[in-house]
């Protein structure tokens, strides 16, 4: 029962964080934001004569950016965080409701770097073949490229050899 409850607490403190990251961070990017923060910078300068570019003051300004930068870390890559599984979401559902792409990218995020590595290798190779092709708009799948290149070889040596 305390762990259930421990459960709902977490999510709905996740929820609550997740709306507030949210607002916080559609507000941080708007103009009225940059002009706020221009504004404050303006009249921190202009309060320095008054206190004489004291520590003080100086360090208002360095003490103020720096927690808003520290706390700013956080709620931006909570968001980044949500706008990237939304967007893998999104891809897998391309990916699976095509019938010619390749359902082992559906999860590709969640593989190795050296996984990467070896996919993005044929995807390079997969760009070669592609600048072979005559008609500009051909594509391949993951599983079905280098096959369909060897077709195309196969039939054109067929052609070449009857034209001999």
């Amino acid at each position: 029962m305390h762990m259930k409850a421990r459960t709902k607490n977490t999510k709905k403190t996740t929820l609550i964080f997740d709306r507030m990251a949210t607002k916080v961070t559609k507000a941080a990017g708007k103009p009225a934001a940059f002009i706020l923060a221009c504004i404050l910078i303006i009249v921190w300068g202009i309060t320095g004569p008054i206190f004489h570019y004291s520590d003080t003051w100086q360090l208002v300004i360095n003490t103020g950016t720096t927690i808003i930068t520290f706390l700013m870390v956080f709620i931006i890559q909570q968001t980044q965080n949500k706008d990237t599984i939304a967007l893998q979401i999104k891809l897998n559902e391309l990916i699976a409701s095509s019938e010619s792409a390749s359902n082992r990218l559906v999860d590709v995020e969640d593989l190795t770097t050296e996984d990467l590595e070896v996919l993005k290798k044929f995807y390079i190779r997969l760009s070669s073949l592609a600048k072979k092709e005559k008609d500009i708009h051909a594509s391949h799948s993951l599983d079905e490229a280098e096959a369909q290149h060897a077709k195309k070889l196969k039939a054109a040596g067929i052609i070449k050899s009857r034209q001999s």
